[in-house]
């Protein structure tokens, strides 16, 4: 899966929070997905080794069985540092990597990070449905910015996320009783349709199952310390 440039990586702070300002007027929150969905991909990069490297993980499963079809990784040292709201930078360019070596061309990329509901509205989904021109979604564990009122403990509730009277997001209760999960749209897709897919992809889990074994995988990877699974 081939990927275009849209800027360097070798950024000071200040000139990535440029890039986020300029690419976020590029993002589409307009439907682009095919009439028949049949692979959905999930990422997740790993934390930092012995060695100082991490581990970026793409993993396609077929839909709707929700299986494995394809695994692809790459290892690096992080060229950017660790900053809250620039993620992407960090992971990013590692990702890449991973999504190059994919034979299949997933319908839908479901990140685990941020995506509109960022401060300046670009978090790393946005950023790889640009680079990659595909649509993406989050589903994230925690809150970057923005809050939401009342929920229901009924698997299915949502809630706007809100940020300065903006919606950028919505807490999504994946589990009868259990935390929600945070969704925004990355790129091509809009709010209702990234729920609605996040739910699709659900097994009993919390996590909806492409971002929750592209974590378990990357884990694998790390404390192995291998650098492909297949």
């Amino acid at each position: 899966m081939r990927s275009i440039s849209l800027h360097p990586w070798n950024l000071s702070l200040e000139q990535a929070v440029a890039v986020q300002r300029d690419l976020a007027s590029k993002v589409r929150k307009v439907n682009r997905l095919p009439a028949h969905i049949t692979h959905i991909a999930g990422t997740d990069v790993s934390g930092v080794d012995k060695d100082g490297e991490v581990r970026a993980v793409v993993v396609v499963l077929a839909y709707p069985g929700l299986k494995v079809v394809e695994v692809a990784s790459a290892r690096e040292r992080p060229a950017f540092p660790y900053v809250p709201g620039f993620l992407s930078f960090r992971e990013t360019p590692i990702l890449l990597k991973a999504f190059e070596q994919l034979k299949l061309t997933p319908d839908l990329i479901i990140v685990d990070g941020q995506g509109t509901a960022h401060p300046r509205r670009f978090g790393i989904a946005c950023h790889l449905g640009l680079l990659l021109d595909a649509p993406t979604i989050v589903c994230a564990e925690s809150i970057l910015t923005g809050r939401y009122g009342r929920l229901s403990n009924a698997k299915g509730s949502t809630a706007p996320l809100m940020d300065k009277g903006e919606v950028i997001g919505s807490a999504v209760r994946t589990r009868d009783g259990i935390s929600p999960v945070y969704v925004s749209p990355g790129h091509h897709i809009d709010m209702p349709t990234a729920v609605e897919w996040v739910l699709n992809c659900g097994k009993g889990y919390r996590l909806p199952e492409p971002t929750r074994l592209a974590h378990h995988t990357a884990t694998t990877l790390l404390k192995d310390g291998a650098s492909r699974l297949l």
